[in-house]
Protein backbone atom coordinates (compact mmCIF):
# COMPACT_ATOMS: atom_id res chain seq x y z
CA UNK A 1 0.00 0.00 0.00
CA UNK A 2 1.17 3.26 -0.94
CA UNK A 3 1.05 6.09 1.54
CA UNK A 4 1.63 9.62 0.88
CA UNK A 5 2.25 12.27 3.67
CA UNK A 6 2.47 15.82 3.91
CA UNK A 7 5.84 17.84 4.09
CA UNK A 8 5.93 20.05 7.24
CA UNK A 9 8.17 22.16 5.66
CA UNK A 10 6.20 23.71 3.09
CA UNK A 11 4.80 26.71 5.23
CA UNK A 12 8.93 27.50 6.08
CA UNK A 13 9.00 28.09 2.44
CA UNK A 14 6.72 30.38 2.26
CA UNK A 15 8.82 33.60 0.74
CA UNK A 16 5.83 35.93 -0.12
CA UNK A 17 3.05 36.53 2.77
CA UNK A 18 -0.12 38.77 1.87
CA UNK A 19 0.03 41.98 4.13
CA UNK A 20 -3.88 42.06 4.03
CA UNK A 21 -5.94 39.83 6.22
CA UNK A 22 -7.86 37.64 3.78
CA UNK A 23 -10.40 35.29 3.91
CA UNK A 24 -8.84 32.58 2.50
CA UNK A 25 -5.93 30.08 3.32
CA UNK A 26 -4.05 28.55 1.22
CA UNK A 27 -1.86 25.53 2.22
CA UNK A 28 0.72 23.89 -0.04
CA UNK A 29 2.61 20.57 0.89
CA UNK A 30 4.82 18.05 -0.88
CA UNK A 31 3.47 14.73 -1.15
CA UNK A 32 5.89 12.21 -0.75
CA UNK A 33 6.37 8.36 0.00
CA UNK A 34 7.17 7.56 3.84
CA UNK A 35 10.72 5.88 4.78
CA UNK A 36 11.49 3.08 6.73
CA UNK A 37 11.80 4.20 10.72
CA UNK A 38 15.27 3.73 11.79
CA UNK A 39 15.66 2.51 15.62
CA UNK A 40 19.64 2.69 16.86
CA UNK A 41 20.41 -0.64 18.58
CA UNK A 42 22.07 -0.28 21.96
CA UNK A 43 23.70 -3.48 23.19
CA UNK A 44 25.88 -4.84 25.66
CA UNK A 45 27.16 -8.13 26.71
CA UNK A 46 25.53 -10.08 29.19
CA UNK A 47 28.55 -9.86 32.07
CA UNK A 48 28.06 -6.31 31.68
CA UNK A 49 26.32 -4.52 34.42
CA UNK A 50 22.87 -3.71 32.73
CA UNK A 51 22.71 -7.61 31.97
CA UNK A 52 20.03 -8.24 29.29
CA UNK A 53 18.13 -5.04 30.14
CA UNK A 54 19.18 -3.58 26.46
CA UNK A 55 17.85 -7.30 24.80
CA UNK A 56 14.29 -7.29 26.77
CA UNK A 57 13.76 -3.46 26.22
CA UNK A 58 14.23 -4.08 22.54
CA UNK A 59 12.18 -6.74 21.52
CA UNK A 60 9.77 -5.11 23.79
CA UNK A 61 9.74 -2.08 21.56
CA UNK A 62 7.34 -2.81 18.33
CA UNK A 63 9.41 -0.89 15.74
CA UNK A 64 12.02 -3.43 16.06
CA UNK A 65 11.71 -6.74 14.11
CA UNK A 66 10.78 -9.63 15.63
CA UNK A 67 13.92 -11.98 16.08
CA UNK A 68 16.23 -9.56 14.44
CA UNK A 69 16.01 -6.79 16.97
CA UNK A 70 19.81 -5.21 16.37
CA UNK A 71 18.73 -3.97 12.88
CA UNK A 72 18.67 -0.71 12.13
CA UNK A 73 15.66 -0.95 10.43
CA UNK A 74 12.19 -1.67 11.32
CA UNK A 75 8.78 -2.85 9.73
CA UNK A 76 7.03 0.75 10.71
CA UNK A 77 6.82 3.58 7.91
CA UNK A 78 7.25 7.18 9.17
CA UNK A 79 6.12 10.19 7.38
CA UNK A 80 8.36 12.37 6.03
CA UNK A 81 9.42 15.55 8.72
CA UNK A 82 10.70 17.64 5.82
CA UNK A 83 11.09 18.55 2.29
CA UNK A 84 13.51 16.32 1.37
CA UNK A 85 15.26 16.56 -1.81
CA UNK A 86 13.95 16.25 -5.41
CA UNK A 87 16.01 14.68 -8.87
CA UNK A 88 16.41 15.36 -11.64
CA UNK A 89 13.60 12.85 -14.11
CA UNK A 90 11.57 12.19 -10.52
CA UNK A 91 7.86 13.72 -10.25
CA UNK A 92 7.45 16.58 -8.09
CA UNK A 93 3.69 16.07 -6.58
CA UNK A 94 2.03 18.58 -4.40
CA UNK A 95 -1.32 19.39 -2.30
CA UNK A 96 -2.65 22.93 -2.64
CA UNK A 97 -5.72 23.42 0.07
CA UNK A 98 -7.57 26.66 0.16
CA UNK A 99 -9.47 27.10 2.89
CA UNK A 100 -12.80 29.70 3.93
CA UNK A 101 -11.51 30.84 7.25
CA UNK A 102 -14.17 33.69 7.29
CA UNK A 103 -17.97 33.62 8.29
CA UNK A 104 -18.48 35.08 4.88
CA UNK A 105 -19.61 32.85 1.94
CA UNK A 106 -16.52 33.84 -1.05
CA UNK A 107 -17.45 33.83 -4.74
CA UNK A 108 -15.56 33.36 -7.71
CA UNK A 109 -12.30 31.40 -6.33
CA UNK A 110 -10.09 30.99 -8.51
CA UNK A 111 -6.68 28.92 -7.87
CA UNK A 112 -4.02 28.53 -10.44
CA UNK A 113 -0.49 27.14 -9.80
CA UNK A 114 2.79 27.76 -11.88
CA UNK A 115 5.94 26.40 -12.32
CA UNK A 116 8.89 28.58 -12.57
CA UNK A 117 11.82 27.25 -13.41
CA UNK A 118 15.37 28.97 -15.25
CA UNK A 119 13.94 28.38 -19.03
CA UNK A 120 9.98 28.57 -19.02
CA UNK A 121 7.14 29.05 -16.41
CA UNK A 122 4.62 25.82 -16.87
CA UNK A 123 1.16 26.39 -15.55
CA UNK A 124 0.29 23.28 -12.93
CA UNK A 125 -3.43 23.50 -12.50
CA UNK A 126 -5.73 21.00 -12.86
CA UNK A 127 -8.88 22.94 -13.97
CA UNK A 128 -8.88 26.99 -15.00
CA UNK A 129 -12.19 27.68 -14.13
CA UNK A 130 -13.42 29.57 -11.15
CA UNK A 131 -15.20 28.24 -8.38
CA UNK A 132 -18.40 29.96 -8.30
CA UNK A 133 -18.67 30.11 -4.13
CA UNK A 134 -17.08 28.48 -1.29
CA UNK A 135 -18.96 28.63 1.80
CA UNK A 136 -17.67 29.06 5.66
CA UNK A 137 -15.37 26.24 7.21
CA UNK A 138 -15.14 24.84 3.16
CA UNK A 139 -12.00 24.37 1.08
CA UNK A 140 -10.91 23.60 -2.57
CA UNK A 141 -7.97 20.71 -2.79
CA UNK A 142 -6.13 19.72 -5.69
CA UNK A 143 -3.17 17.50 -6.47
CA UNK A 144 -0.36 18.81 -8.89
CA UNK A 145 2.17 17.04 -10.59
CA UNK A 146 5.25 17.41 -12.71
CA UNK A 147 7.63 15.23 -14.27
CA UNK A 148 11.06 17.51 -13.52
CA UNK A 149 13.20 17.95 -16.42
CA UNK A 150 15.40 20.67 -15.21
CA UNK A 151 18.35 21.27 -12.77
CA UNK A 152 18.46 23.81 -10.50
CA UNK A 153 16.36 26.54 -8.75
CA UNK A 154 12.21 26.19 -9.29
CA UNK A 155 9.26 28.19 -7.56
CA UNK A 156 5.94 27.05 -7.23
CA UNK A 157 3.69 30.23 -7.50
CA UNK A 158 0.33 29.81 -6.28
CA UNK A 159 -2.04 32.49 -6.77
CA UNK A 160 -5.65 33.30 -4.91
CA UNK A 161 -8.20 35.15 -6.42
CA UNK A 162 -11.90 35.45 -5.00
CA UNK A 163 -15.04 38.07 -4.41
CA UNK A 164 -16.21 38.93 -1.05
CA UNK A 165 -20.09 39.40 -0.60
CA UNK A 166 -19.34 43.07 -0.74
CA UNK A 167 -18.00 42.56 -4.34
CA UNK A 168 -14.62 43.67 -3.76
CA UNK A 169 -12.16 41.57 -5.68
CA UNK A 170 -8.77 40.51 -4.14
CA UNK A 171 -5.94 38.42 -4.52
CA UNK A 172 -2.61 37.07 -3.36
CA UNK A 173 0.08 34.56 -3.78
CA UNK A 174 2.77 32.83 -2.53
CA UNK A 175 5.91 31.35 -3.49
CA UNK A 176 7.46 28.19 -2.51
CA UNK A 177 11.10 27.72 -3.53
CA UNK A 178 13.05 23.92 -4.18
CA UNK A 179 16.34 23.14 -5.91
CA UNK A 180 16.57 19.81 -8.38
CA UNK A 181 19.46 17.97 -7.86
CA UNK A 182 20.95 15.88 -10.19
CA UNK A 183 20.86 11.97 -9.63
CA UNK A 184 23.20 10.20 -12.02
CA UNK A 185 26.54 11.36 -13.99
CA UNK A 186 26.88 9.86 -17.37
CA UNK A 187 29.51 9.58 -19.52
CA UNK A 188 29.97 7.89 -22.63
CA UNK A 189 32.97 6.43 -24.48
CA UNK A 190 33.19 5.52 -28.41
CA UNK A 191 35.42 2.74 -30.13
CA UNK A 192 35.76 2.23 -33.78
CA UNK A 193 36.37 -1.22 -34.71
CA UNK A 194 38.00 -2.55 -38.25
CA UNK A 195 34.67 -2.67 -39.57
CA UNK A 196 31.98 -0.07 -39.44
CA UNK A 197 30.79 -1.14 -36.15
CA UNK A 198 30.87 1.43 -33.71
CA UNK A 199 30.84 0.23 -29.64
CA UNK A 200 29.59 2.37 -26.97
CA UNK A 201 30.58 2.19 -23.15
CA UNK A 202 28.25 4.26 -21.18
CA UNK A 203 29.35 4.71 -17.28
CA UNK A 204 26.50 5.44 -14.51
CA UNK A 205 27.54 6.59 -11.73
CA UNK A 206 25.16 6.77 -8.94
CA UNK A 207 25.18 10.35 -6.98
CA UNK A 208 22.76 9.99 -4.32
CA UNK A 209 23.15 9.01 -0.66
CA UNK A 210 20.42 6.10 -1.51
CA UNK A 211 20.64 2.97 -3.67
CA UNK A 212 18.58 2.70 -6.77
CA UNK A 213 17.34 -0.60 -8.41
CA UNK A 214 17.95 0.32 -12.20
CA UNK A 215 15.07 -0.59 -14.17
CA UNK A 216 16.33 -0.51 -17.39
CA UNK A 217 19.46 0.67 -19.12
CA UNK A 218 18.67 0.41 -22.98
CA UNK A 219 20.31 3.09 -26.21
CA UNK A 220 17.79 4.25 -28.78
CA UNK A 221 20.07 4.06 -31.67
CA UNK A 222 19.28 7.14 -34.91
CA UNK A 223 18.03 5.98 -38.13
CA UNK A 224 21.78 5.12 -39.48
CA UNK A 225 22.11 2.33 -36.94
CA UNK A 226 20.87 -1.23 -35.49
CA UNK A 227 21.82 -1.68 -31.95
CA UNK A 228 23.19 -4.57 -29.58
CA UNK A 229 22.57 -4.78 -26.35
CA UNK A 230 26.09 -6.17 -24.82
CA UNK A 231 25.00 -6.81 -21.28
CA UNK A 232 23.63 -10.08 -20.80
CA UNK A 233 25.69 -13.37 -19.80
CA UNK A 234 23.85 -15.07 -22.54
CA UNK A 235 22.25 -13.89 -25.87
CA UNK A 236 18.76 -13.30 -26.53
CA UNK A 237 16.69 -10.76 -24.32
CA UNK A 238 15.77 -13.46 -21.98
CA UNK A 239 19.41 -13.58 -21.13
CA UNK A 240 20.88 -12.88 -17.47
CA UNK A 241 22.05 -9.88 -16.83
CA UNK A 242 25.41 -9.46 -16.19
CA UNK A 243 24.80 -7.43 -13.01
CA UNK A 244 22.67 -10.16 -11.45
CA UNK A 245 18.84 -10.79 -10.87
CA UNK A 246 18.63 -7.66 -8.62
CA UNK A 247 20.36 -4.68 -9.95
CA UNK A 248 20.76 -2.30 -7.33
CA UNK A 249 23.37 0.68 -7.85
CA UNK A 250 24.51 1.54 -4.50
CA UNK A 251 25.50 5.62 -3.77
CA UNK A 252 28.96 6.73 -5.47
CA UNK A 253 28.80 3.22 -7.90
CA UNK A 254 29.55 3.33 -11.13
CA UNK A 255 28.49 0.74 -13.57
CA UNK A 256 29.48 0.46 -16.84
CA UNK A 257 27.01 -0.29 -20.31
CA UNK A 258 27.97 -1.97 -23.04
CA UNK A 259 26.49 -1.10 -26.59
CA UNK A 260 27.63 -2.35 -30.16
CA UNK A 261 25.69 -0.18 -33.22
CA UNK A 262 26.22 -1.47 -36.37
CA UNK A 263 24.88 0.36 -39.89
CA UNK A 264 21.95 -0.66 -41.69
CA UNK A 265 22.11 -2.24 -44.83
CA UNK A 266 21.21 1.41 -46.55
CA UNK A 267 23.78 3.03 -45.27
CA UNK A 268 26.32 -0.06 -44.81
CA UNK A 269 27.70 1.34 -48.12
CA UNK A 270 28.17 4.89 -47.03
CA UNK A 271 29.77 4.37 -43.82
CA UNK A 272 33.19 4.24 -44.50
CA UNK A 273 33.05 7.84 -46.31
CA UNK A 274 30.96 9.53 -44.11
CA UNK A 275 33.08 12.25 -42.71
CA UNK A 276 32.49 14.72 -39.83
CA UNK A 277 30.03 14.25 -36.50
CA UNK A 278 27.44 11.82 -36.59
CA UNK A 279 24.47 10.84 -34.68
CA UNK A 280 24.40 7.33 -32.86
CA UNK A 281 21.39 7.94 -30.40
CA UNK A 282 20.61 8.39 -26.82
CA UNK A 283 20.30 6.83 -23.68
CA UNK A 284 16.90 6.24 -21.87
CA UNK A 285 17.47 5.45 -17.99
CA UNK A 286 15.05 3.76 -15.62
CA UNK A 287 15.09 3.47 -12.30
CA UNK A 288 13.21 3.07 -8.27
CA UNK A 289 14.27 4.37 -5.09
CA UNK A 290 13.84 3.18 -2.08
CA UNK A 291 9.77 2.72 -2.10
CA UNK A 292 9.33 2.62 -5.34
CA UNK A 293 9.37 6.06 -6.11
CA UNK A 294 10.26 6.07 -10.28
CA UNK A 295 12.48 8.42 -11.93
CA UNK A 296 13.59 8.41 -15.53
CA UNK A 297 16.65 10.24 -17.72
CA UNK A 298 16.48 10.03 -21.12
CA UNK A 299 20.26 11.76 -22.10
CA UNK A 300 20.53 14.32 -25.26
CA UNK A 301 21.69 12.68 -29.04
CA UNK A 302 25.17 11.69 -28.26
CA UNK A 303 27.43 12.58 -31.72
CA UNK A 304 31.04 10.57 -32.50
CA UNK A 305 33.33 12.10 -34.77
CA UNK A 306 33.78 9.83 -37.69
CA UNK A 307 37.47 7.96 -37.79
CA UNK A 308 39.21 9.66 -40.88
CA UNK A 309 40.42 6.87 -43.65
CA UNK A 310 42.48 9.45 -45.87
CA UNK A 311 41.70 8.87 -49.73
CA UNK A 312 41.10 5.28 -49.57
CA UNK A 313 39.64 3.06 -47.37
CA UNK A 314 41.09 -0.65 -46.98
CA UNK A 315 38.98 -2.91 -44.76
CA UNK A 316 38.75 -7.13 -45.06
CA UNK A 317 35.26 -8.44 -45.44
CA UNK A 318 36.61 -12.01 -45.24
CA UNK A 319 39.73 -14.01 -43.25
CA UNK A 320 40.01 -17.23 -40.82
CA UNK A 321 41.19 -17.05 -37.94
CA UNK A 322 43.02 -20.18 -38.23
CA UNK A 323 45.42 -21.27 -41.00
CA UNK A 324 47.52 -24.28 -41.47
CA UNK A 325 51.60 -23.74 -42.07
CA UNK A 326 52.49 -23.23 -46.02
CA UNK A 327 49.38 -23.73 -47.23
CA UNK A 328 47.37 -21.53 -49.07
CA UNK A 329 44.36 -19.43 -47.83
CA UNK A 330 41.71 -17.00 -48.88
CA UNK A 331 40.98 -13.17 -48.10
CA UNK A 332 38.81 -10.71 -49.47
CA UNK A 333 39.31 -7.09 -49.40
CA UNK A 334 37.32 -4.24 -49.65
CA UNK A 335 38.53 -1.13 -50.96
CA UNK A 336 36.46 2.48 -50.73
CA UNK A 337 37.24 5.88 -52.58
CA UNK A 338 37.18 8.09 -49.44
CA UNK A 339 38.24 11.68 -51.98
CA UNK A 340 35.83 13.32 -54.52
CA UNK A 341 37.36 11.99 -57.28
CA UNK A 342 37.61 9.26 -59.54
CA UNK A 343 40.67 6.97 -59.05
CA UNK A 344 42.69 4.76 -61.08
CA UNK A 345 43.97 2.35 -58.92
CA UNK A 346 46.65 -0.45 -59.38
CA UNK A 347 47.35 -3.11 -56.49
CA UNK A 348 50.95 -4.33 -55.50
CA UNK A 349 51.32 -7.39 -53.17
CA UNK A 350 55.08 -7.03 -51.75
CA UNK A 351 56.16 -10.44 -49.84
CA UNK A 352 57.03 -10.27 -45.99
CA UNK A 353 59.44 -12.44 -44.17
CA UNK A 354 56.65 -14.46 -43.08
CA UNK A 355 53.66 -13.86 -45.37
CA UNK A 356 53.63 -14.81 -48.75
CA UNK A 357 50.97 -13.59 -51.95
CA UNK A 358 49.83 -15.92 -54.18
CA UNK A 359 49.02 -14.13 -57.10
CA UNK A 360 50.12 -11.34 -59.93
CA UNK A 361 51.32 -8.13 -58.63
CA UNK A 362 50.58 -5.12 -60.21
CA UNK A 363 47.12 -5.72 -61.97
CA UNK A 364 44.89 -3.28 -62.71
CA UNK A 365 41.86 -3.01 -60.58
CA UNK A 366 39.95 -0.02 -62.99
CA UNK A 367 38.34 3.33 -62.22
CA UNK A 368 36.84 3.73 -59.51
CA UNK A 369 33.96 7.03 -58.69
CA UNK A 370 34.04 8.51 -55.15
CA UNK A 371 32.52 6.58 -52.69
CA UNK A 372 31.75 3.68 -54.35
CA UNK A 373 33.48 0.28 -52.91
CA UNK A 374 35.18 -3.05 -54.87
CA UNK A 375 35.59 -6.87 -53.34
CA UNK A 376 39.16 -8.91 -54.35
CA UNK A 377 39.57 -11.62 -53.35
CA UNK A 378 43.23 -12.48 -52.42
CA UNK A 379 45.63 -15.93 -51.34
CA UNK A 380 47.87 -16.07 -49.67
CA UNK A 381 50.35 -18.44 -47.32
CA UNK A 382 52.30 -18.43 -44.37
CA UNK A 383 55.78 -19.89 -43.99
CA UNK A 384 56.20 -19.13 -39.77
CA UNK A 385 53.78 -20.48 -37.30
CA UNK A 386 52.51 -18.59 -34.40
CA UNK A 387 50.60 -15.42 -34.70
CA UNK A 388 51.11 -13.76 -37.83
CA UNK A 389 50.46 -10.12 -39.39
CA UNK A 390 49.14 -10.10 -42.84
CA UNK A 391 50.94 -6.49 -44.60
CA UNK A 392 52.08 -5.67 -47.93
CA UNK A 393 49.81 -4.33 -49.89
CA UNK A 394 50.05 -1.14 -52.05
CA UNK A 395 47.27 0.97 -53.78
CA UNK A 396 48.77 3.11 -56.56
CA UNK A 397 46.34 6.13 -58.04
CA UNK A 398 47.94 6.56 -61.49
CA UNK A 399 46.34 9.99 -61.98
CA UNK A 400 47.95 11.80 -59.12
CA UNK A 401 50.92 9.07 -59.20
CA UNK A 402 50.37 8.45 -55.79
CA UNK A 403 50.87 5.50 -53.11
CA UNK A 404 48.87 4.51 -50.06
CA UNK A 405 50.54 1.76 -47.88
CA UNK A 406 48.85 -0.69 -46.18
CA UNK A 407 50.65 -2.91 -43.35
CA UNK A 408 49.63 -4.56 -40.70
CA UNK A 409 46.31 -4.96 -41.69
CA UNK A 410 44.96 -8.01 -39.91
CA UNK A 411 46.32 -11.28 -37.82
CA UNK A 412 46.04 -14.89 -38.62
CA UNK A 413 46.88 -17.69 -36.65
CA UNK A 414 48.99 -20.31 -38.19
CA UNK A 415 49.48 -23.85 -36.97
CA UNK A 416 51.19 -27.12 -37.77
CA UNK A 417 48.69 -29.32 -39.67
CA UNK A 418 51.26 -32.43 -38.65
CA UNK A 419 51.30 -33.44 -35.32
CA UNK A 420 53.80 -36.33 -33.91
CA UNK A 421 52.54 -39.16 -31.91
CA UNK A 422 53.60 -38.92 -28.45
CA UNK A 423 55.83 -41.99 -27.34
Amino acid sequence: MQVKGQSGAADKMDVNQAKQEHLLALKVMRLTKPTLFTNMPVTCEDRDLPGDLFIRLMKDDPSTVKGAETLILGEMLTLPQNFGNIFLGETFSSYISVHNDSNQVVKDILVKADLQTSSQRLNLSASNSAVSELKPECCIDDVIHHEVKEIGTHILVCAVSYTTQTGEKLYFRKFFKFQVLKPLDVKTKFYNAETDEVFLEAQIQNITTSPMFMEKVSLEPSMMYNVTELNNVSAGSDGESTFGKMSYLQPLDTRQYLYCLKPKPEFAEKAGVIKGVTVIGKLDIVWKTNLGERGRLQTSQLQRMAPGYGDVRLSLELIPDTVSLEEPFDITCKITNCSERTMDLVLEMCNTRSVHWCGVSGRQLGKLSPSASLSIPLKLLSSVQGLQSISGLRLTDTFLKRTYEYDDIAQVCVVCPYTSPES
